[in-house]
């Protein structure tokens, strides 16, 4: 699983298109089928404690006094979207109107050589945290 996560992200980072199981596939020759990415895909979801799993021992090894904590609430506009308990209507304080969406916070780890993704959340209409 550990393989599959390092070789999907890589993927995802490195493309700068669409992105598809088929895709993957294709780009390792067959090696992985689409049929085991989709797998992947399908398994548990993901959480911020999983993101943390993985980032933690980073983090240990580049920490410094000087590092800092970046937390950032932002909303991805979603306008043509029906509206499910995820994307719904949040308030914009960068530009002072509702706007239909996804809520979500992110955690950044930063420091002069590297900035690391730790943590995120995902705010659900009901204010319930995913």
């Amino acid at each position: 699983m550990k393989q599959m996560l390092d070789i999907y992200s890589d993927y995802l980072i490195a493309s700068f298109s669409q992105t598809s199981a088929t895709g993957l596939s294709s780009l390792v020759n067959g090696e992985i089928s689409h049929d085991q990415v989709t797998r992947f895909l399908s398994q548990d979801k993901k959480t911020a404690k999983d993101l943390w799993l993985v980032a933690k021992p980073f983090v240990k090894k580049i920490q410094s006094e000087q590092d800092v904590l970046i937390i950032d609430d932002s909303i991805e506009e979603k306008p043509y979207t029906d509206e499910n308990d995820i994307i719904c209507w949040h308030y914009d304080h960068s530009k002072q109107q509702n706007i239909k969406g996804i809520n979500f916070v992110s955690c950044l780890y930063q420091n002069k050589a590297i900035s690391l993704p730790i943590g995120f959340e995902i705010v659900s209409r009901n204010r319930e945290i995913y």
